[in-house]
């Protein structure tokens, strides 16, 4: 029986495709870690009530971050036929078309809104604020290793995306946006 556990990492290591092993405090393995957990996030929000095609477009999401976490865990150098097919221009423009396509049900922003609302926008609004770390994180791993522009254009157009969907999905459950007091008397 396999186990899940290897012990391959007790000594503050992990594997990457192609067999390298890097320390688990590097900024490696903080983006692929941040990356984990804005997918781990993002199934949250599919368990929680939204409109069919909020789910639909979430798995979607899901998908393209096990592309970019391969892609990650690919370093320059290995054989490209153990290479999963990368995040591309494709799929940067199927995220704004989404965008696009929620943005125009929605009234237009006049001020900031606070994160929040019903249970799967507020997670949505956290999704967001995850994605955009994950962004920096791998920014900061594009310092040392090569990552493709496309990965970060595509996180920051999925950090906009949990945005609209979280003002779509409080719309359609009929929770009102709030908006901050900036020091007005509450």
């Amino acid at each position: 029986m396999a186990r899940i556990y290897t012990k391959t990492g007790d000594d503050g290591t992990t594997g990457r495709i192609g067999g390298d092993r890097v320390p688990k405090d590097s900024p490696y393995t903080d983006a692929v870690g941040s990356l984990d957990e804005l997918n781990a996030l993002i199934g949250v929000v599919c368990s929680l009530e939204s409109p069919g095609e909020v789910r639909t477009t979430l798995k979607s999401l899901q998908d393209d971050l096990f592309l970019v976490g391969a892609e990650l865990a690919t370093p320059e150098g290995v054989d490209p036929k153990t290479k999963s097919r990368g995040i591309g221009d494709e799929d940067i423009r199927r995220l704004e078309k989404e965008i696009d396509g929620i943005e125009s049900t929605l009234e237009p922003l006049k001020q900031f809104i606070l994160p929040g609302g019903s249970v799967a926008g507020s997670h949505l609004h956290l999704a967001r604020a995850v994605a955009r770390r994950t962004e920096r994180d791998i920014v900061a791993l594009s310092r040392v290793e090569k990552i493709s522009p496309k990965i970060l254009q595509y996180l920051n157009r999925l950090s906009d995306l949990c945005f609209v969907l979280a003002r779509y999905v409080n719309k359609t459950q009929a929770v009102p946006e709030a908006s901050p007091t900036f020091g007005k008397s509450r």
